[in-house]
């Protein structure tokens, strides 16, 4: 019986992947060069060493700024992300999930600061028993542990979770963990190679989060 579902923050509460890679993709154009999504893909929902300024550099052969290029995303990151507002069906899915009884939690792989900064701006933050982010393992998704963590945050054991997410490292990570996994891609990883998984959502506004579960608990 499913008692917690667990969510993923970016991309899948937050789609801050979308925004991250159209605003790389408009500075690489800028200098006539492409960022493939067959490359960044393989970075969402994990740390990695890929640096998308060294990978600049080598596509236009040239010596790149980086503090530069840097600076450039953060800035037009930050304002374009701060306009963000959740992805259709997320709020409905927590406050649903509240009433069916259910323990609501959050594995991330970014640190707790920018999980926390943006949930406390959606005005989300209180709606989760537990939250996990990077500060908390010494791994990150594709490694199971943040599930793990979380999972025992919530005093269930993962088998008993539903994991949603976004991302095919973060999908990963959570049937490596022992949940069972919806995935709900977002324009960037909606055709990424994902493992495989109990369902997949365009939105959670396109299910009921109580059909849902029945679905997956059959």
């Amino acid at each position: 019986m499913i008692k917690a579902i667990i969510f993923d923050f970016d991309g899948l509460i937050l789609d801050t992947e979308t925004h991250e890679y159209e605003v790389l993709s408009e500075i690489f154009k800028e200098h006539d060069c492409e960022l493939p999504l067959s490359v960044w893909g393989k970075v969402i929902g994990t740390k990695s060493d890929f640096s998308p300024y060294t990978y600049l550099e080598e596509q236009a052969n040239k010596v790149i700024d980086h503090s530069s290029i840097k600076k450039q995303l953060e800035e037009r990151f930050t304002k374009r992300i701060h306009l963000e507002e959740a992805r259709p069906g997320v709020i409905d899915y927590i406050m649903t999930a509240k009433e069916l009884g259910l323990k609501v939690g959050l594995a991330s792989s970014s640190s707790y600061k920018w999980v926390s900064t943006h949930l406390k701006r959606l005005n989300l933050l209180d709606e989760f028993e537990c939250i996990r982010t990077s500060d908390h393992v010494e791994q990150v998704k594709p490694d199971p542990a943040l599930y793990v963590e979380a999972a025992k945050c919530l005093n269930v054991e993962p088998e008993e979770c539903i994991a949603f997410e976004d991302s095919a490292n973060g999908a990963l990570a959570a049937k490596r963990a022992g949940m069972k996994c919806v995935i709900v891609p977002n324009s960037v990883t909606k055709n990424l190679d994902f493992c495989e998984v109990e369902h997949r959502l365009e939105t959670m506004a396109h299910m009921d989060l109580k059909e849902l579960v029945m679905v997956l608990n059959k």
